[in-house]
């Protein structure tokens, strides 16, 4: 409104001083002042603020009505009796399940809380089949060899579990793998990264992510190569997944060149270990690197900083990722290094992913473990296997050939995941992703790349 009465004026004054003042040649006339108005109008619009973006929102799937033929009892009773494992079979108003084994209590929930929440957004996104809705059933591992045969057990003592996505760690995975075979219940893990558990001979065992062969052989490499230290320590938590990639981690850092003044473990939950950091300073390594979980790395990462190896880094793994070791590690996280799966290629489907998540549990994925889209990955393609092979009979019940299941996961080919294209090997090898380096800066993950 000022701005309107500031041109009124000039433009009144401009008629005054017109009528008023001698004439002037054509050439020297001023413009007319109704002209310029305009342009004054527009830079008023230009300076006005640009409008917010509007929040992203979290699209639910779209459910198409499908028909689903049914198919003479006879007919799911031949193939069901032809099949060496059986069907499972969910009887009309019960739901299809998907079991998951993972530690949900104890210093390791936060990757068991990740991989069930992302679960749920998957069967979130299913649809369903045939009129019966999909469940995800995650039990309580606790991360552990015991506590996966527990599990392995419960879970195949129900007809309605048609696969397990999981178990997530590599423990509690080769406990489960025995069980899991001699019923024939398919397995996608979405995080086991134990070389050794492909090469048990496994029907049933797949996984998605890269293997600690992998990650021991590109952490060894960019230490020495890039980092350019020759000198470290190498400790584990003593368990199979603590210890195996340790254990691969000074055999490739060997090979280059480097010496591993230290191998070691040391006990899980533990509060202090400064009595091995302190020996272990006495060959002044230039790194400590750390085959094991969140909770040690972070008391490792604290007690470094008082026994002699303030110049030291910390090395961690895939186990030591996520909020809970930078909470517990503080200050003395910056600076420490760790090893992910790499990001998912930039889609809509990614977006909306982060969004629903975000919404649904109040926290972004990848914060509380490296793992949240691979366990979205790992459930989904397992429910799309289900769609691709059960039998709706006409008695109502669903049936789902378990041989079908094993096939179908063992001969997934690009299948397309939020992370990228999975392809599985003749072995249960599905990784899309590969390994990233991150460093904590201004106590966030960084990628060193």
């Amino acid at each position: 409104m000022k701005k309107k009465v500031l041109i009124s004026i000039v433009l009144l004054f401009a008629l005054v001083f017109a009528a008023c003042a001698p004439e002037v040649a054509p050439a020297e006339e001023a413009a007319p002042a109704e002209e310029e108005a305009p342009a004054e109008e527009e830079a008023a619009e230009e300076e006005a603020p640009a409008e917010e973006e509007a929040e992203p929102v979290c699209v639910a799937a779209v459910c198409a009505d499908e028909t689903v033929e049914a198919v003479a009892a006879a007919d799911v009773d031949a193939t069901c009796a032809a099949d060496p494992f059986g069907c499972a079979v969910i009887e009309a108003g019960q739901t299809i399940k998907i079991g998951m084994s993972s530690p949900m209590t104890g210093p390791y929930a936060d990757f068991g809380i990740d991989a069930e929440n992302s679960g749920l957004l998957a069967v979130a996104d299913s649809c369903g089949y045939a009129g019966f809705a999909f469940e995800l059933v995650a039990e309580d591992d606790e991360g552990g060899g015991e506590g996966g045969a527990l599990v392995a057990n419960k879970h195949v003592a129900d007809p309605s579990v048609v696969a397990i996505a999981g178990a997530l760690f590599s423990g509690a995975t080769a406990a489960g793998i025995p069980i899991y075979d001699a019923v024939g219940v398919v397995m996608l893990s979405p995080s086991a990264t134990n070389p050794p558990l492909t090469a048990m001979g496994s029907a049933v065992f797949n996984r998605l992510p890269f293997t600690d062969a992998t990650q021991g052989s590109m952490v060894a490499d960019y230490v020495y190569n890039t980092l350019g230290i020759t000198s470290i320590a190498v400790l584990h938590d003593g368990e199979q997944y603590g210890k195996g990639l340790a254990e691969l981690t000074a055999q490739y850092f060997t090979a280059l060149g480097g010496t591993v003044t230290t191998l070691e473990g040391i006990t899980p939950g533990e509060a202090d270990y400064t009595p091995i950091l302190t020996t272990i300073a006495a060959d002044s390594p230039g790194l400590i690197y750390f085959g094991g979980y969140n909770q040690e790395g972070a008391v490792l990462t604290n007690q470094m900083k008082t026994t002699g190896l303030e110049d030291a880094l910390f090395f961690g793994c895939d186990g030591t990722y996520g909020v809970d070791y930078l909470n517990q590690a503080g200050d003395n996280a910056e600076g420490t290094f760790t090893m992910v799966p790499r990001d998912p290629p930039a889609s809509e489907r990614m977006d909306n992913f982060s969004v629903c998540y975000e919404s649904a549990y109040g926290v972004a994925p990848v914060v509380l473990s490296p793992y949240s889209f691979l366990s979205y990955d790992a459930t989904s393609a397992l429910i799309a296997a289900v769609k691709e092979n059960a039998l709706l009979s006409d008695n109502g019940s669903l049936y789902v050939p378990r041989s079908a299941m094993i096939d179908a996961i063992r001969g997934l080919t690009e299948y397309q995941g939020i992370s990228g294209l999975y392809s599985c090997d003749d072995v249960g090898e599905c990784d899309a992703l590969g390994p990233q380096i991150l460093i904590v800066k201004d106590g966030e993950y960084t990628s060193v790349e």
